[in-house]
């Protein structure tokens, strides 16, 4: 008990740990995209004084045009300093000049003069969606500088994603990696745990059958309790199978599926209380055939029945259903009026050491979904469950 509660304990530091670590990253993907957006941010209001100084220099000289003695050498130099922020230049409503557009800056395309006024009113159409153009009066004219953001500003704008994008490949790399060595140690440990289990049973068994013939070499000896014994031994025998199909790849057989669970029931019927009401109902119209491994699959099945039984306390009505299911399949259903399940406990059922009962290992369930998914290619949930109402696990086969 101590042990199960132990390895329970260390399943829910790691998710905890993993919690961690996802709100850790959660913070660092936020502090990337804060960081970006206000660099992004500062490059913009530099580029809008750019932009604004270039309107400045404009209107100074417009107006300064006539004066021939001014030194235009630092607004020359303003107007050409400016390599990297698309501008265009408007007065009366005519574009006059532009900067910084490589399409129109591209001496390989060949732009007539109506192609280059209607793409500079497109550019313009834009620049204003973009932003607010910088109004500059010159005497009684009005003159408006529309400007868009540099190359620079938008690849700065995507390069947070990019960079988080590239993060999230990698680490996902990383963690499919880890995870897959992760469950390949697991397998490991199963296969030996299941083989040595198999190993460790073989022995008594083997001395148990030796004793019922002892028995039976007496002439008072009740040959009925030596039946009895023998379909006991021969149940450890099929458990040891069990063990032992799970350390290895298990051989699979063609089954018809319901007789097989329906076999199943009728054995358990036999030796749970007598205050379960069992019920079985086979909806399919003809048999259903399919490869299996027969010892795996009554395993799976009994112990979801058991788990109903603890679930009822030893009281109350379990039903299987076999119906038609999707793609040709089958689906199982396992019914039970025990307590149920809240959407938490739901959650963890299929955990490793996770259980509701005082007693076990918590790894019933971990090991018939291992069954079902891993060696038979099906499926094996919770399809209904709400405290006080029972529970319902499908499988599809």
């Amino acid at each position: 008990m101590q042990n199960r509660r132990l390895f329970h304990d260390m399943y829910q530091k790691l998710s905890t740990t993993k919690l961690i670590l996802i709100l850790v990253l959660f913070v660092f993907v936020a502090g990337i995209l804060m960081y970006f957006n206000d660099v992004r941010k500062s490059l913009e209001d530099r580029e809008e004084k750019y932009a604004r100084l270039y309107a400045e220099s404009i209107s100074f000289y417009i107006e300064k045009a006539i004066d021939s003695s001014c030194d235009y050498t630092f607004v020359q130099e303003v107007l050409s300093a400016n390599e990297t922020v698309p501008t265009i230049l408007v007065t009366d409503g005519s574009p006059i000049d532009y900067r910084n557009i490589p399409e129109l800056d591209d001496s390989t395309k060949k732009w007539t003069p109506e192609a280059k006024e209607k793409y500079l009113y497109t550019k313009i159409s834009q620049m204003g969606e973009e932003h607010q153009p910088i109004e500059f009066v010159v005497g009684k004219s009005r003159g408006y500088v529309y400007y868009s953001n540099s190359t620079i500003v938008i690849q700065l704008r995507y390069f947070p994603y990019v960079l988080i994008f590239t993060f999230l490949i990698f680490g996902s790399m990383a963690y499919i990696a880890y995870s897959s060595s992760r469950k390949a140690e697991q397998n490991r440990v199963w296969v030996g745990l299941a083989k040595e289990t198999a190993h460790q049973l073989g022995t008594p068994i083997s001395g148990l059958m030796a004793w019922v013939e002892v028995l039976r070499i007496d002439p008072d000896f009740d040959e009925s309790i030596a039946e009895e014994m023998l379909k006991d031994i021969a149940r450890l025998e099929t458990i040891t199978n069990r063990f032992s199909n799970i350390g290895s790849t298990p051989s699979m057989k063609e089954e018809n599926i319901p007789n097989l669970v329906e076999d199943t029931t009728q054995y358990l019927k036999k030796r749970i209380s007598t205050k379960i009401n069992w019920s079985f109902k086979n909806n399919l119209t003809e048999p259903y055939i399919a490869k299996v491994n027969k010892n795996l699959l009554e395993w799976v099945v009994e112990n979801l029945c058991k788990n109903a039984v603890d679930a009822m306390v030893g009281v109350g009505d379990l039903s299987l259903e076999i119906n038609p299911g999707p793609k040709g399949k089958i689906t199982i259903d396992v019914t039970d009026t025990g307590k149920g399940m809240t959407k938490s406990v739901q959650r963890k059922i299929f955990n490793p050491g996770f259980s509701t009962k005082k007693r076990g290992w918590g790894l019933g369930l971990t090991l018939a979904k291992r069954i079902i998914e891993t060696y038979h290619n099906g499926q094996i949930y919770v399809y209904e469950s709400s405290p006080g109402k029972g529970t319902t696990f499908r499988l599809i086969i």
